[in-house]
């Protein structure tokens, strides 16, 4: 519990009421101390705010926190001597859950206190199932609000992980261990997601699907930090005699609708819209291109700073069931430190490699493509691409070729 007054006797007697044995307390002497101790990432279930302080009221706090947290995720009670009811109207305006005027009993303030709590356990038990961030984009503060029906468009970003080879791995795991190794990676994976502006739409088993609302940057970075935390996790895993695991990572900017779908007696979170298919057939193209991050040119042409990253072009796919072909870049800023000097090594002649090939200078493109596996033998998409090279040289292309990759299963 955050207790923000600029009175030292007054938090003291909120404390005396908070028995230590079941509550939490820290202090703030003003609003720049309460936001900043809101800002340090430690997570507080309820505020206990004094409207009458210096520099910032506990209005103005009210209304900066509100920016932040919706009112089920984080409850604030107004505390103070104002007591007319145009306080009390301006308190609740702002922001806050509820507004307990002085002088009051401890039993009237540890009432209203635990009933913020329970609130708050049973709105954020709710948010493990629906995102506070989706009931957000439908203009709802809580679970309560949601109606059959609600919807809203927008350009997101769609962001897809999977384990590989994981049915073959959990074919040696009990029910009970697939569970405990899924909620491990998971609970990994998550706070990556999150600390870069994504959240988890839904776990579907092995897989995670995600949604960043704002630049596809965030989703690259998740990206290559879920990579690097894999690295990590590898190294406990195989201390303790257990074999690695490698994630593929795909996604796709575009329009998306997330809504309310169902009937009268039963409602689901969905998202409707293209983008997905397309984000998770992007995640799919990994296990082809031996790649572990992978990305539309729609997400790169959106990224504010692509200079900052690395990327290859690997090429144009036409999705089974779609008409219109998809560029697909790779982001090799994940890989191991060898794999990515090595990457970034041979970058410029992978690229020329890849226009010969495009051109139909096959000879020309093997040579090139070989080359690079020799200074990178671990490369599998330098690999893929000369093997290839290799059968447009020996079967021939027809005259209309472009090189275009026709997948033929979703």
């Amino acid at each position: 519990i955050l207790v923000v007054d600029d009175e030292p006797i007054n938090q003291h007697v909120l404390k005396n009421h908070l028995n230590p044995d079941y509550y939490a307390v820290t202090t703030a002497m003003n609003g720049e101390q309460a936001l900043a101790a809101l800002q340090s990432g430690e997570p507080f279930d309820l505020v206990l705010l004094d409207i009458m302080m210096p520099r910032m009221s506990g209005y103005e706090v009210c209304e900066r926190i509100r920016e932040q947290f919706l009112p089920s995720e984080l409850p604030i009670i107004m505390v103070t001597a104002k007591n007319l009811v145009k306080d009390l109207v301006m308190g609740l305006d702002t922001g806050a859950n509820d507004y307990l005027a002085k002088p009051f009993t401890r039993d009237e303030f540890l009432a209203r206190v635990k009933t913020q709590l329970n609130l708050h356990q049973i709105n954020r038990a709710t948010g493990r199932f629906v995102p506070s961030a989706f009931l957000r984009s439908l203009g709802r503060e809580n679970i309560t609000e949601v109606r059959l029906g609600d919807q809203v468009e927008r350009k997101v970003t769609v962001f897809f992980s999977d384990i590989r080879d994981y049915t073959a791995m959990s074919e040696s795991m009990t029910p009970e261990q697939n569970f405990k190794f899924v909620n491990a990676y998971n609970r990994r994976m998550g706070p990556i997601i999150d600390r870069h502006g994504g959240f988890i739409n839904q776990y579907l088993g092995d897989a995670i699907m995600a949604i960043f609302q704002h630049s596809p940057e965030g989703a690259l970075r998740a990206s290559i930090e879920i990579q690097q935390a894999i690295r990590e996790y590898n190294r406990q895993r195989e201390a303790k005699g257990r074999r690695p695991i490698r994630s593929g990572i795909g996604f796709h900017t575009g329009p998306l609708i997330m809504g309310i779908i169902g009937d009268d007696k039963r409602l689901d979170a969905a998202t409707i819209s293209d983008t997905v298919n397309t984000a998770a057939r992007i995640e799919s193209l990994n296990k082809f291109y031996g790649a572990n991050i992978l990305l539309s040119e729609d997400s790169l042409a959106a990224i504010s700073e692509p200079e900052a990253f690395h990327f290859r072009m690997l090429g144009q796919v036409q999705m089974k069931g779609k008409k219109v072909p998809v560029g697909i870049y790779e982001c090799f800023d994940g890989d191991s430190p060898e794999g990515f000097d090595k990457k970034r090594a041979t970058l410029d002649a992978f690229a020329e490699a890849r226009t010969s090939y495009f051109d139909k200078e096959f000879a020309k493109a093997y040579r090139a493509f070989e080359a690079i596996l020799k200074e990178n033998p671990e490369d599998a998409t330098t690999q893929l691409f000369l093997n290839k090279t290799l059968e447009c040289i020996a079967s021939g292309v027809p005259d209309d070729w472009t090189g275009i990759e026709r997948m033929t299963a979703k």
